[in-house]
């Protein structure tokens, strides 16, 4: 069994620019021509016009940040987001940042040192996090379209590095984060392959002032109180709500009702 997070060893920043570009056009084409009123199942109250808004502006917000290289948490969230008066016309508008979106992630050294809200002080960050919002967003619309989504593997592995190195940073937005406590509690997060062979894992310890990602494997964790087992893509989509650890693609051992609580306290 390999494995333990790849913690702090992000993929090329390359990956992000190429991958950004590419997830934000399906995107826009999943939205493109759909009632804008109408309902996202996976974001409950959101319409796909709300949707499309969502994933626009933090780009732009981000592109921002990144152009600024702030280096202390942002007094204001006004940015100018030209957007359009009709919601039908927003498709259009979030395809339209691409090529600013691409500027702007060329022309910044991934290693400058910025703020950011996560674990990496360093402008890769806001690319990697734009990465995730808005592929899984892609996902969110794209069921709500009725279509079937796929994520790349490769992508979806090294999303779920980035969910579980930036959650206990997420109390910001995510107050529930704060609250997740235990008594040494250990949950393994791990990936299968397309033939089921074991691939990289991550490993959580709930204590009484807090969680942690662990970086030792299972000398320093000990047992798993509890394990969820699957393809890389639905363990980043049962992350972020938006599967759960009951279906049957997951293969869960130990308990539950540590799995439960972890849930009930990480929704992003």
């Amino acid at each position: 069994m390999a494995t333990t997070s790849n913690a702090g060893h992000p993929l090329p920043y390359q990956t992000y620019r190429e991958a950004i570009e590419r997830e934000t056009r399906r995107f826009a084409d999943a939205v493109r021509g759909t009632d804008p009123a109408g309902a996202v199942p996976s974001c409950p109250d959101w319409t796909l016009a709300e949707l499309a808004r969502h994933v626009g502006s933090l780009q732009r917000w981000f592109c921002t940040l990144l152009s600024r290289r702030v280096q202390e948490f942002p007094r204001s969230r006004d940015v100018e987001l030209g957007l359009p008066d009709d919601p039908r016309d927003y498709p259009d508008w979030v395809a339209a940042g691409v090529p600013d979106v691409a500027a702007v992630l060329r022309d910044t050294d991934p290693d400058a040192p910025m703020w950011t809200w996560g674990e990496d002080p360093r402008a890769r960050f806001w690319a990697r996090r734009m990465l995730f919002e808005t592929l899984v967003h892609r996902v969110d619309a794209e069921r709500a379209v009725g279509r079937e989504p796929d994520v790349d593997p490769v992508l979806a592995a090294d999303g779920v590095d980035e969910f579980l190195v930036n959650l206990p940073h997420a109390g910001l937005f995510a107050p529930g984060v704060t609250k997740l406590r235990g008594d040494g509690e250990t949950i393994a997060f791990r990936c299968t392959g397309a033939d089921g062979a074991a691939g990289e894992e991550w490993r959580v310890r709930l204590e009484p002032a807090g969680f942690r990602l662990l970086t030792g494997g299972v000398a320093e964790s000990g047992p798993d109180t509890a394990a969820v087992r699957g393809p890389a893509a639905d363990l980043l989509l049962l992350l972020y709500g938006r599967r759960s650890f009951q279906e049957p693609v997951f293969d869960v051992s130990g308990d539950a009702t540590v799995l439960d609580r972890w849930f009930d306290h990480t929704a992003f």
